[in-house]
């Protein structure tokens, strides 16, 4: 069950669910609120304990809204792009044939159809992205399944306005974020990491962080880079 309470003008989602604890969430890259809590509590209780973290939403929403954030891309020549945590330069080739990106010295060369416009452009680099997240995902995986001893089912990979990845548990699957192509690529690690970890304790708690620290060590070094790297540009 989903309801939603008013802290002046912050709206926070709560969601009912069989846990123990209270869950509290600040997601980017709007600052949205939401309040995980056990079946039994009820929305008078939940506000108290909303009240009670005011002051720390409102730093992480300012966290968020201060952020940097990427240019509008418009995909024309001479227009930075990044690739593994390093910047390319948009080089635009007209040719008749199926569109195709190569990264050749330090540019990004666009091979599209006379005429493509911004949008078909775009949806070409952001496929290729895509497919450079699906081709380091699966020595990731052969690389941490038997260190943190888990196993995964399906493996996803997506545009993701608000995670970088996510876990199903049950299903034992795992999403990234394709803009993780874009950054360094012990970014993607640390994520998978993060995930993986997660089906073995769903949710953060200290076990979870525990288990962080046995597997990846400088984990929190390379979530506050991913907290600090600019996000991608939002009309």
């Amino acid at each position: 069950m989903v309801s939603q309470i008013k802290l002046g003008d912050i709206a926070v989602d709560v969601v009912l669910k069989d846990i123990k604890n209270v869950h509290l969430s600040v997601y980017p890259p709007s600052g949205r609120v939401r309040i995980a809590a056990p079946e039994h509590m009820n929305l008078d209780s939940i506000r108290v304990f909303a009240v009670s973290k005011l002051d720390w939403i409102k730093k992480q929403q300012k966290k968020f809204g201060e952020q940097e954030r990427e240019t509008f891309r418009e995909y024309l020549d001479r227009e930075s792009h990044y690739v593994w945590g390093k910047r390319y330069l948009l080089r635009i080739v007209e040719v008749e044939a199926a569109p195709t990106v190569e990264l050749k010295a330090r540019n990004m060369i666009l091979r599209v159809r006379p005429g493509a416009n911004a949008d078909a452009r775009g949806a070409t680099v952001s496929k290729w992205y895509r497919e450079q997240l699906k081709t380091a995902i699966p020595d990731l995986l052969a690389k941490w399944e038997p260190v943190i001893g888990v196993n995964v089912k399906r493996v996803f990979v997506q545009k993701m306005k608000t995670k970088w990845g996510s876990c199903n548990p049950d299903r034992r699957s795992v999403r990234f974020n394709t803009d993780l192509a874009k950054k360094p690529s012990y970014c993607l690690e640390y994520i998978l990491v993060h995930e993986l970890t997660h089906l073995l304790e769903k949710t953060h708690n200290d076990r979870f962080t525990a288990l962080m620290d046995q597997f990846m060590p400088q984990w929190r070094e390379y979530r506050e880079m991913l907290n600090t790297s600019p996000l991608t540009h939002e009309d």
